[in-house]
C-alpha cells in the first residue's frame, strides 16, 4: 500500500518540494532558489525553464533524501503563488519569461478600468479588486505591446499548474488559482465571457485551459518527468491549489470559525465561509473544500521586506551564519530580542514591493535618530509588517469577529520574538503547525484526498495536520502597540500628499 504523498510549492523566488507520511510527518524536504529578473523598472519576470529545474531537482533530492521506494509515493500535488502569468505554446514550451505577482507594468490598464467603472461593474462575478499583476491586466499588456507572444501562446498558466505540466504533458487550469484572477465568475466557478469582454480581453478566451479542482486527477508523471524527478512513471498527479488555499489546509482551516495569517512576500489574512464576500474584501476566491469561499485580505507588504533588508546589509552575517552552520534570521532574531520594545519608537512602512495604503504609496524609516542601530531598524521592520497585516485584518473584523486563536505559517512562523510581536499586536493566542512547510504540506493534504487515502479534506486535515506551539498575548503591551499602531497609520496619512512626487 502507497505510504507517502509529495507535495511541490513554487513561490516568488523559491521551488520547494516535501514528502509526507500519511499522518503528517515531515520526511524530506529541499529548495532552490531561482533568480527573479528585472528588465526594466518595475517589471518582475522569471525564466520558466530554470524554474522547472530547480522544482524537479528539489523532487530529486526528496526523493533520493527520503530512500523511499518511489513506488510507494502514492499521488502528487503542487501549490504555488497566484496571479502573474505563465504562457506557453500549443508544445508547451514557454512563448516569454514568466512575469511574475510583483510586477507593477500593467499599472495604466487598472487605472483605466477604475476611472471608466469597469471594476466596480463586474464586481458582483469577480469578488475582488483589481490590481496590476493580474492576468487580465498582463494579457492587455502583451496584446499592445508583444503580439507575438499572444499569437504563438496557446494556455494561460499559473506557477503550479506550469509544473504540473511538465510533470503530466497535460494543460489544465485549477480553480481555487482561477478564480483569484478576475477571469472568471467565482460564484458560479466557471469561466465567464462577459467579464472577459469588460477587460477588453474577450479574444482571450481561448486561451483559458479546462478547469480542474484541487482534488482532481489531472494526469500522470511521464517518463520525461520521472527520469528528471526520481519518481515513478504513472504516478497520479491531482489538481493541486493557489497557496494562500494551500496554508488554509495545512493550517486546518475547515470552517469559518478559524482565520489564518501567512508571512511571506504576500502579507495575507484569510477565513473561509460558505457565504461569499462580494465586494469590500481584497480578494474572495473559491477554497480547495468544495462549497466554500476564501475571503483574504493582503499585500506585498510582509516578510519579503525583512529579507530586502538582510540581502542588501548584512553581507557579512549571512556568511557568519553560514560558518556556524545556522541562519542569518536567527542572527536577526536576537538583535530584535535585544530591544526595549518601550524603548525603540522608529517606525517602518513595509512598501518596498507593494503597499496596502495606495498604489504611490513608499517605504521607508521614520524616527530615526544618530543613537538608533540595526537592532532599532530591525524591529522597526518586524513590527511594520506586523502592522500592515493589522491594516487588513481590521477590515475583515467587518465581515466577522476576530478569533481568540489564529494560526500563523510563514517565516516569521520560524521566529518567537517575531510570533511575539503579532501576539501582543493582535492580543490572540498565535498557533504555528507543526513542519517547516506549509505549502507543500496543504498540497500533501490534497493529494491524499485525490487518491482516496482520506474520504475528505477534514479526516485528510485530522490525520495531517497538529500544533504543538502557541503564543500567549501579553496584555501588558496591549497600549504600547495601539499608541505604535495608531502613529504608523498617521505616518501614512501625513505622508499621503507626497508619494506621487516620489515617482
Amino acid at each position: 500500500m502507497p505510504k507517502y504523498l509529495l507535495g511541490t510549492d513554487n513561490g516568488g523566488t523559491v521551488s520547494k518540494a516535501a514528502l509526507f507520511t500519511l499522518d503528517g510527518k515531515e520526511i524530506a524536504v529541499a529548495a532552490r532558489q531561482t533568480e527573479l529578473l528585472t528588465p526594466k523598472a518595475g517589471f518582475v519576470e522569471r525564466d520558466m525553464a530554470k524554474m522547472w529545474t530547480a522544482t524537479a531537482e528539489a523532487i530529486k533530492e526528496v526523493v533520493t533524501k527520503s530512500g523511499v521506494d518511489p513506488a510507494d509515493i502514492a499521488c502528487v500535488a503542487c501549490t504555488g503563488h497566484g496571479n502573474g502569468i505563465y504562457l506557453i505554446d500549443k508544445d508547451g514550451e514557454p512563448t516569454r519569461n514568466a512575469i511574475m505577482s510583483s510586477d507593477g507594468r500593467a499599472r495604466s490598464y487598472i487605472e483605466k478600468w477604475t476611472a471608466d467603472g469597469v471594476d466596480k461593474a463586474i464586481r458582483p462575478k469577480t469578488m475582488q479588486c483589481i490590481w496590476p499583476a493580474q492576468p487580465n491586466a498582463l494579457l492587455a499588456w502583451i496584446r499592445d505591446n508583444e503580439p507575438d507572444v499572444l499569437k504563438k501562446s496557446a494556455h494561460v498558466l499559473m506557477a503550479k499548474d506550469f509544473i504540473r505540466y511538465r510533470l503530466t504533458g497535460e494543460a489544465y487550469a485549477e480553480l481555487t488559482d482561477m478564480s483569484g484572477c478576475s477571469l472568471m465568475n467565482v460564484g458560479t466557478g466557471e469561466y465567464d465571457a462577459d467579464v472577459l469582454e469588460a477587460f477588453g480581453i474577450g479574444e482571450m478566451q481561448r486561451l483559458l485551459p479546462p478547469l480542474k479542482r484541487t482534488a482532481d486527477i489531472c494526469g500522470q508523471i511521464t517518463s520525461k518527468a520521472a527520469e528528471l524527478t526520481g519518481l515513478k512513471e504513472g504516478t497520479p498527479v491531482a489538481g493541486g491549489m493557489f497557496d494562500i488555499d494551500a496554508c488554509g489546509l495545512a493550517s486546518g482551516i475547515t470552517d469559518e470559525s478559524q482565520l489564518c495569517v501567512v508571512v511571506g512576500t504576500w502579507g495575507n489574512n484569510q477565513y473561509i465561509s460558505d457565504k461569499p464576500v462580494i465586494d469590500g474584501v481584497f480578494m474572495t476566491s473559491c477554497y480547495s473544500i468544495p462549497g466554500y469561499y476564501l475571503m483574504l485580505e493582503g499585500s506585498a507588504t510582509s516578510a519579503g521586506n525583512l529579507e530586502w533588508f538582510v540581502n542588501q546589509f548584512f553581507a557579512a552575517e549571512k556568511q557568519l551564519a553560514k560558518e556556524q552552520g545556522r541562519s542569518v534570521y536567527d542572527i536577526c532574531n536576537e538583535l530584535v530580542a535585544a530591544t526595549d520594545p518601550k524603548e525603540s519608537k522608529v517606525i517602518f512602512l513595509p512598501f518596498l514591493y507593494g503597499s496596502n495604503a495606495g498604489m504611490d504609496a513608499k517605504s521607508c524609516l521614520v524616527g530615526m535618530a544618530s543613537h538608533h542601530s540595526r537592532s532599532d531598524v530591525l524591529r522597526a521592520i518586524y513590527e511594520g509588517v506586523v502592522f500592515a497585516h493589522m491594516t487588513h485584518m481590521d477590515n475583515l473584523k467587518s465581515f466577522r469577529n476576530m478569533p481568540e486563536t489564529i494560526r500563523l505559517t510563514g517565516g516569521a512562523a520560524r521566529s518567537d520574538v517575531w510570533l511575539q510581536i503579532f501576539a501582543d499586536c493582535f492580543q490572540s493566542t498565535v498557533e504555528i503547525p507543526d513542519g517547516t512547510e506549509q505549502g507543500t504540506l496543504g498540497a500533501a493534504i490534497a493529494a491524499g484526498v485525490a487518491v482516496g487515502c482520506f474520504k475528505d479534506y477534514q479526516e485528510a486535515i485530522d490525520k495531517m495536520v497538529s500544533f504543538s506551539k502557541r503564543i500567549e498575548p501579553n496584555p501588558e503591551m496591549k497600549d504600547l502597540y495601539q499608541e505604535k499602531y495608531y502613529r504608523y497609520k498617521k505616518i501614512i496619512e501625513t505622508l499621503d500628499p507626497v508619494w506621487k512626487d516620489l515617482g
